[in-house]
């Protein structure tokens, strides 16, 4: 019996015109002959639709030569691969779906980069984020987080106003697509990137009805909130700036090498790379490079030659081609990419600083202000989970913070309470003011300017850190715990915290709001929250009324 989906990658196209002789024609024709592929055009779907099959033939693996020297026995096996991709066009709109090798068959420059990204930020349950591959402007590293069972976005350490989020796989929210209905009360998983891949409809009707819905939610829906930091970094979009970086780079490509230009593997093609055991770069020339790795050097010698003006445009239409084998046919190649992909360049306009990755250009500090802002507002909650009373004119810190322990059941005061700073015994390092009952710690301060607060902040993050990596820390606090609470308080021997509260009073201010909060503060807050939430800890902020009177 045939299931009623299959899991599939999506891409959407773009600038492919929706009829069939422009989705064919969109194809590389060339490969399409080496590879004796059939073209279909399929009715069933009842949408401008073309299937194109292939079988890729290698007679003998790879492998077995080599393998015939080393162990002096000659062993024959064949391989094959098949590779199909259906191209159709729903509501104006080309989509592309590969099976098996039919992935290489879609030209990488038609790929809308954003697709798969947009679905996810909007669809995808935050809470449950199964993995990201995320990379950092100027640092040419791509990092790749896999947490299989789910976690929160925090975790996993990707919201960062420099780092720009490729891919994002978890758990989707109840959308009416055909796995949801054929699945119920069973988690429904995807992977957003460039493309899509989702258990999509088998039948002619549920597939298009599955791609129509998913179109629709890219469309209307707004990203989740946890998950919005992901649009804030967008490409360049400004003609004239792009001109301009442009035409900078081409003129960066003319001069010698100088480490301005690094290499970094295209956001898409982590996989092949892995694979790959030998490259082919073919730039501006009709000839190949092979090489057992990417050959920066050639790649830049290549565009060097180039006239000015054409360098960066020699670069974009030159490709690399990843294959398992160095006498790679078809079936051992693995992705051809173009070489502008490869490379990160930094360029400076002014004051303004740009990068390039994947082949798109990134202006350093776009989003800082909005994430910040984003950051800090949602650390005040409209339902604050604690409520502390108010802090009387000439009432001293310590004085406040017993008064509050005393006035609740379960509360300790913790003030001034220090453990040994195991990185030099003699200082001692203050853990929280109060601890809640549930285990939360929670940090008082009275400021007047940014400087308390930013004593604050760091004690939160300290206190943290010691308490998840050191042991003796880790004793000593809950030895203390145990000893103030005279036995009503307790915590278990591997505590380590979940929650922190910040408890604040501005001076001559009124109540505390994120727009209330010291600039410098702002920024060192929403640092501080990021930090802690990578470690598993939650942040909140509240507000401690004032009051002109004696307690």
């Amino acid at each position: 019996m045939v299931s009623s989906t299959a899991v599939r990658t999506v891409y959407r196209l773009s600038g492919v015109a929706p009829t069939p002789e422009a989705m064919l024609d969109a194809l590389d024709a060339d490969l399409l002959d080496r590879l004796g592929a059939d073209p279909h055009f399929p009715d069933v779907l009842g949408v401008p639709a073309v299937y194109i099959t292939c079988g890729m033939e290698h007679t003998k693996a790879p492998w077995c030569e080599p393998m015939s020297h080393t162990t002096g026995i000659t062993v024959n096996e064949s391989v094959r691969r098949t590779a199909a991709v259906l191209l159709l066009a729903i509501d104006g709109t080309a989509y592309a779906i590969g099976c098996d090798q039919g992935y290489r068959l879609i030209p990488d420059h038609l790929k809308d980069k954003r697709f798969g990204l947009s679905f996810a930020v909007r669809q995808m349950d935050p809470n449950m984020i199964r993995g990201a591959v995320s990379k950092t402007l100027g640092q040419t590293r791509t990092d790749i987080s896999l947490v299989p069972g789910g976690a929160p976005v925090p975790l996993l350490g990707i919201r960062d106003h420099s780092r720009i989020v490729r891919s994002l796989g978890g758990y989707l929210d109840d959308i009416p697509l055909t796995r949801s209905r054929f699945t119920r009360g069973k988690a429904v998983s995807a992977q957003g990137g460039c493309g899509l891949r989702i258990a999509l409809g088998v039948e002619p009707e549920a597939l298009v009805s599955d791609l129509r819905t998913i179109a629709r939610i890219c469309l209307e829906d707004i990203p989740h909130q946890e998950l919005e930091f992901v649009d804030h970094i967008a490409p360049v979009s400004d003609t004239a700036t792009l001109d301009t970086l442009d035409q900078a780079l081409d003129d960066l490509l003319g001069r010698p090498p100088d480490g301005c230009i690094s290499v970094s593997v295209p956001s898409e093609h982590h996989a092949a790379f892995a694979e790959a055991t030998m490259y082919l770069a073919q730039i501006n020339s009709t000839g190949a490079l092979r090489s057992d790795n990417f050959d920066l050097g050639y790649v830049l010698t290549r565009a060097r030659l180039a006239p000015p003006g054409r360098r960066l445009k020699a670069l974009r239409e030159g490709t690399v081609t990843l294959a398992r084998d160095r006498r790679a046919g078809s079936t051992d190649m693995l992705a051809v990419t173009s070489a502008l992909t490869w490379l990160e360049a930094g360029i400076s306009l002014g004051s303004r600083r740009f990068f390039l990755m994947d082949g798109e250009w990134y202006e350093a500090g776009a989003a800082y202000v909005e994430e910040c802002q984003t950051t800090v507002a949602a650390l005040f909650s409209p339902s604050p989970s604690v409520s502390l009373p108010a802090w009387a004119d000439g009432e001293s810190e310590n004085d406040y913070n017993n008064r509050v322990a005393d006035g609740r059941p379960g509360w300790l005061c913790l003030d001034t309470k220090n453990v040994t700073n195991p990185l030099r015994p003699r200082d001692q390092v203050e853990i929280c003011d109060l601890l809640a009952p549930d285990g939360t710690l929670v940090l008082v301060k009275r400021a007047g300017s940014s400087g308390p607060l930013s004593h604050l902040f760091s004690q939160a993050r300290v206190a943290v850190e010691l308490l998840q990596q050191s042991a003796q820390v880790r004793a000593q606090f809950i030895a203390m715990v145990a000893r103030l609470g005279g036995g009503e308080c307790s915590l278990p021997e591997d505590f380590t915290p979940r929650r922190i509260v910040l408890a604040v009073l501005l001076k001559n201010r009124e109540n505390l709001t994120p727009e209330s909060v010291f600039g410098f503060s702002q920024i060192t807050i929403a640092q501080t929250a990021k930090a802690l939430a990578a470690r598993g800890v939650t942040v909140e902020v509240i507000g401690i009324p004032p009051t002109g009177g004696a307690p």
